[in-house]
């Protein structure tokens, strides 16, 4: 088997190990959808978000925070028209950081929110309330999500 054939695997609540095909978790629905920090916040990942987003907007229910890994991605992005393309897509662009990645700083999961999350860790309580649930998936998986407003496998953009 190619990795190329493989499914895409989302890490479900509440460990990184706890892992599904996204066809075993599509339909979930979530209230916020995050990209970005240090883990997938690199200037390739924000670009495979815009390629599926552009022309689109997302979710009215959805919340997409985008999150740069650095000042120089920020910069790259800003000038290359991905940020455009993200905010005209309805996404917050904020300052390179960890953010909501760690419950530090916007996007903080209230209780009973459900996020899908291109970041590292998904224990329970790590962006907000213990209530809360957050899957961790790839850019594209989140980018596909933030649209439809549910965990979505992302070989359909």
């Amino acid at each position: 088997m190619e990795v190329n054939d493989l499914e895409p695997q989302v890490s479900c609540p509440h460990t990184i190990d706890n892992i599904k095909t996204v066809s075993d978790v599509e339909g979930i629905k979530i209230n916020q959808a995050f990209l970005g920090s240090c883990t997938n916040g690199r200037y390739e990942d924000l670009e495979v978000a815009a390629k599926i987003l552009k022309g689109e907007e997302i979710h009215r229910d959805v919340r997409l925070i985008v999150t740069p890994a650095s000042k120089r991605i920020w910069l790259e992005a800003s000038k290359s028209g991905i940020f455009e393309i993200l905010i005209n897509a309805g996404a917050i662009i904020t300052n390179p950081s960890c953010g909501a990645c760690f419950g530090g700083q916007g996007g903080i999961l209230a209780p009973g929110e459900t996020c899908i999350s291109s970041s590292n860790r998904n224990f329970q309580g790590r962006m907000g309330s213990i209530n809360s649930k957050v899957y961790l998936g790839s850019p594209a998986t989140v980018a596909a999500s933030a649209l439809k407003g549910e965990i979505t496998d992302p070989r359909d953009f």
